[in-house]
């Protein structure tokens, strides 16, 4: 019976569906059967499954024995990218075509059963470049021992590693593997498309799960390097948030470009802005007044300091429901991008944008879950989803970057 299993049992599982978080949903005992959640599977595979964690109704387990292998998987590139080893990389042992035709589904899944979607008409596309070697950003945990490595999946522990299979080039190269850290809790590398290569030794903070997020806490240093996108180069703290596909900048700001269409005159924000990337795309658009809201300290000192050639341009240090709610900001406006962290924007900043008098948002997502729920809570303010477009800016991996188009009703009226 599933009920009397314990951590570290197996189990043979045929595999179903891809879900959101980079694995596939399987059931234990037919049809009707416990779900378990199985890393490294592929759908429609028969595997022995070790069970990894266990919760009420529902397990996560990995893969451990491929019985019958589906035709997309391949041998991962990366010797980490097994059970029990590196967790950055979900879907090293998929074929890179499989691997969009898994996002899609994730995607269109997501939007449909969560943000009450009838139907989702969206395709993952690649990015220029391959699947290995793009990763511009890394950082390293130093276990007890002052070894350098990545992270189990959800997990503290450190695995120590030789090199990156996904970092680019130029962080491949360095030497932090290959050495020690003393009294360094992790270090931070960063590979620019200005050309600027920089480690950040980091003496405290937290050590984030997740390869993707934004590091926060205190840094042992101020570098800073240049970025090139959107046809300007950009100077950004190292340890500060900047897109980590070195196409990805340009990849969005084109979306959202062709899917808001700003005209000469047309006013713009640019919620959760950072470095201002969306605001200068919009600015040279349209001419007319364009207003960054950022939280962060150095985002906000980069926006100020990237931004300071504009006309029309203000920074306001906020955060976004903040900014709304207190009328720092305040419409009508006609054009609004909404790029939030990977929680999402939620209801409270959603209604604000929907109150705003924009003819439209384009909402730009690093999780579809999250952006599910948002368009859920526009959907029942009368908003609807004009377009949609997503990206594998982050190969191998479970994440894919959206770009939602979102118009009032009244836009409807005119159609």
């Amino acid at each position: 019976m599933s009920d009397d299993l314990v951590q570290g049992d197996r189990v043979e599982v045929t595999v179903g569906a891809p879900a959101h978080g980079g694995h596939c949903v399987a059931r234990i005992g037919g049809e009707h059967g416990r779900v378990v959640f199985v890393r490294h599977a592929l759908p429609g595979e028969r595997v022995t499954a070790e069970i990894t964690e266990l919760h009420k109704g529902w397990l996560r387990a990995d893969a451990v024995v491929v019985h019958e292998a589906s035709p997309d998987r391949v041998e991962p590139p990366c010797p980490w990218a097994r059970p029990g080893a590196c967790g950055g990389c979900d879907l090293q042992h998929v074929t890179p075509a499989a691997q969009l035709d898994w996002k899609t589904e994730v995607v269109r899944d997501l939007l449909t059963r969560m943000g009450g979607l009838s139907e989702v008409p969206v395709r993952v596309e690649p990015l220029p470049g391959g699947p290995l070697g793009w990763r511009s950003r890394i950082r390293y945990a130093v276990d007890a021992a002052d070894r350098p490595g990545l992270l189990k999946h959800r997990s503290h522990e450190v695995v120590p590693i030789d090199w990156c299979r996904i970092a680019r080039p130029e962080l491949q190269k360095l030497d932090i593997t290959s050495r020690t850290w003393p009294e360094v809790a992790a270090v931070e590398a960063v590979a620019s498309t200005g050309g600027d290569v920089v480690v950040l030794p980091r003496s405290a903070g937290p050590v984030q799960e997740s390869l993707l997020d934004e590091v926060a806490g205190p840094s042992d240093g101020s570098a800073e390097v240049r970025e090139r996108a959107a046809g300007r180069e950009w100077h950004v703290p190292a340890e500060g948030f900047w897109q980590i596909h070195p196409a990805a900048a340009d990849t969005l700001v084109t979306a959202v470009l062709e899917l808001l269409d700003p005209q000469p005159g047309e006013t713009s924000w640019d919620l959760y802005g950072g470095a201002g990337l969306f605001a200068a795309a919009l600015s040279a658009r349209t001419g007319a007044r364009t207003v960054v809201v950022e939280s962060s300290a150095p985002g906000v000192a980069a926006a100020r300091r990237n931004l300071a050639d504009l006309t029309g341009v203000e920074v306001v240090a906020a955060k976004v429901d903040v900014a709304l709610s207190r009328r720092r900001i305040a419409g009508p406006v006609d054009l609004v991008v909404l790029d939030p962290p990977r929680t999402g924007a939620g209801a409270k900043v959603v209604r604000g944008v929907a109150a705003s008098g924009a003819r439209a948002v384009a909402y730009v997502a690093c999780d579809p879950a999250a952006l599910a729920r948002d368009v859920r809570t526009f959907g029942e303010l009368g908003w609807e989803v004009a377009a949609l477009r997503a990206y594998d800016c982050f190969p191998m991996t479970q994440h894919v970057e959206c770009v939602a188009l979102l118009t009032p009703p009244a836009q409807r009226q005119h159609r």
